[in-house]
């Protein structure tokens, strides 16, 4: 048996019909194309497969791709505008925030929803933003530059009035 799934996908409708047990990961990577976000522990514990799911940054290894029918997704893909990086992907290039990359596209992804939905975000401290990537684990670098990454990304979101 195979269901339905429409969905607005970084700005354009798709429509699949797709198995019901298939992972919104899996969706976005084989029947879309779409491989930035990436599969890491399938479990929702490590944040690679983070996107943004009607504006909430969710785990897309925790959904199936049914549960998507009717949304509006953006991934890593879709950030970036008329080939110009978005200010999160480039305070990551800039600030050294990865090494391997692995996990960078769901850091990426958590760190744009943390910093639209958060007021002020240029003036947080480093706790505080430890405290909002700590749901992403990387095993490359340590932190500091993804910490100074966001810094970065939110005095440049903040200086455009994104």
């Amino acid at each position: 048996m195979r269901l339905p799934v429409r969905a607005r996908v970084n700005g354009r409708d798709f429509e699949r019909d797709v198995e019901p047990r298939l992972l919104l990961t899996d969706f976005l990577r084989h029947e879309l194309g779409l491989t930035g976000t990436h599969v890491g522990c399938e479990h929702g514990v490590c944040g690679c497969c983070t996107i943004l799911l009607d504006d909430a940054a969710v785990r897309s290894c925790l959904l199936l791709a049914v549960q998507a029918d009717g949304s509006e997704i953006l991934t890593v893909e879709g950030l970036g505008l008329n080939g110009e990086l978005h200010p999160v992907q480039a305070a990551f290039r800039e600030a050294h925030g990865l090494q391997c990359g692995f996990c960078t596209p769901g850091l990426v992804m958590a760190v744009y929803a943390f910093l639209e939905e958060t007021p002020n975000a240029a003036e947080l401290d480093d706790d505080e933003i430890r405290e909002a990537i700590s749901g992403n684990l990387c095993r490359c670098t340590g932190y500091q530059n993804i910490v100074e990454a966001v810094r970065l990304a939110a005095h440049a979101m903040a200086e455009r009035g994104i």
